[in-house]
């Protein structure tokens, strides 16, 4: 019996594929901190940050955004909700592997550098990948990203404050984090060289393909992310431009 080519392209199954779906870098479900005498910080925050976006947080002062980025760190608890990084509930592990979670998919970039003074410039970038039991040779290829080749023998002492904001740029993304948190990260420098850094650090975030969130008062330096959002007490909000 002969079956017309049309019948039997319809005999034949069409294969069929699950749905592509990217898990989020941060989810952030119902979060909620208070301090001291019944103080609320954050009531019931939901976010999410999705891989290889950069966000700025704006807001007053007081309002919640780095105890935000703290909880997310690991360097406060919440007192309610949930925080999952990369698709991982963090309240679902023990302390040991909530902390090696973070030590290996986190990033850190402070105002204030936390460069160590003691260990050259190779060594303070190396830091993570040590922590890590990972190779420390790619410290020197972020140096070199960063516009510090050739000085990774170097102390802070020898720097500027520009200088080192970019080795903790570097150091915060020689292990290949999925996720970067930067408070204040250009609160200490001038304006022309805040702006140097800002464009660095969007680069090499978007080189490493890593999410980011920064948080920030300047306007300026907010609009470097990809979206900027306002923090206030009912949540997280779209800037609204001319409002």
């Amino acid at each position: 019996m002969h079956t017309s080519p049309a019948k039997l392209q319809h005999a034949i199954p069409t294969a069929t594929h699950p749905p592509v779906t990217t898990v989020p870098a941060l989810e952030c479900r119902a979060l909620r901190k208070s301090y001291g005498h019944g103080r609320v910080v954050l009531a019931h925050l939901d976010f999410a940050l999705a891989a290889g976006e950069y966000v700025a947080v704006m807001g007053d002062s007081g309002v919640g955004k780095s105890t935000l980025l703290n909880l997310i760190a690991g360097l406060d608890a919440a007192d309610g909700g949930d925080i999952l990084i990369d698709g991982v509930t963090m309240s679902s592990l023990d302390d040991d592997a909530a902390t090696l979670l973070r030590r290996q998919k986190l990033g850190f970039i402070f105002q204030a550098f936390h460069v160590l003074p003691h260990l050259t410039l190779q060594q303070n970038v190396a830091l993570p990948l040590l922590l890590n039991d990972a190779a420390p040779e790619r410290a020197l290829e972020l140096l070199a990203a960063v516009g510090l080749g050739g000085r990774g023998g170097d102390f802070p002492r020898q720097l500027s404050g520009g200088e080192m904001q970019r080795v903790a740029i570097a150091r915060a993304l020689v292990h290949r984090p999925k996720l970067i948190l930067a408070d204040e990260p250009t609160g200490n420098l001038d304006p022309d060289t805040a702006h140097e850094v800002l464009t660095l650090l969007r680069k090499e975030i978007k080189a490493n393909g890593a999410s980011a969130i920064m948080v920030t008062h300047s306007l300026a330096a907010a609009a470097s992310a990809d979206r900027i959002l306002v923090m206030t007490s009912d949540g997280l909000h779209p800037l609204q431009v001319g409002a």
